[in-house]
């Protein structure tokens, strides 16, 4: 089972593709969808939009987990924020694939243990348990930290519902 961990935002796009053997999740890939922060919001999306198609057709996940927002600075960046998330999560229905989404609380817990963790935290973690080598960016971090906490909770029968 291949999962596809997003994190959504209008100028940085996050993924990581994850998959469990044994019940342990293993590391595949993971990227980031960069926008410039110049270009009109159409743009920005459509990028987000074709860069999760990509990543869907190259990896062929069977699962697509996203952070749910639930915070922002602004009305301004809330908005933004959610149509960065409506784009990202579009590929997944287009494709028919399951769908879940999970708060930064349930992530945080699910990777560190406390709901209130730092990204370093998180990205720490990530790190151990996914052995990677690389230095991860924290939106690379936070998409495999979403991947993982869908594997466990899908692991532990604690799904109640996807989104799509």
């Amino acid at each position: 089972m291949k999962v596809l961990g997003i994190d959504p935002g209008s100028l940085v796009t996050g993924y990581g593709i994850i998959f469990s053997e044994n019940q342990i999740p293993h590391y595949l890939s993971h990227g980031l969808i960069k926008m410039r922060r110049n270009d009109p919001l159409f743009e920005r999306l459509g990028k987000v939009f074709e860069g999760i198609v990509k990543v869907i057709d190259m990896y062929q996940p069977d699962i697509l987990a996203i952070e749910k927002v639930f915070f922002a600075k602004n009305p301004h960046s809330a908005l933004m924020l959610g149509h960065a998330r409506g784009v990202a999560l579009l590929p997944g229905v287009l494709k028919n694939m399951k769908i879940y989404e999970y708060t930064p609380l349930e992530i945080k817990q699910s990777v560190v243990g406390y709901g209130q963790a730092t990204k370093q935290q998180v990205k720490e973690m990530v790190t151990r348990l996914l052995s990677i080598q690389d230095n991860l960016t924290y939106d690379a971090s936070d998409a495999l930290a979403v991947g993982i906490c869908c594997l466990q909770h899908l692991q532990g029968g604690l799904h109640k519902r996807g989104v799509a």
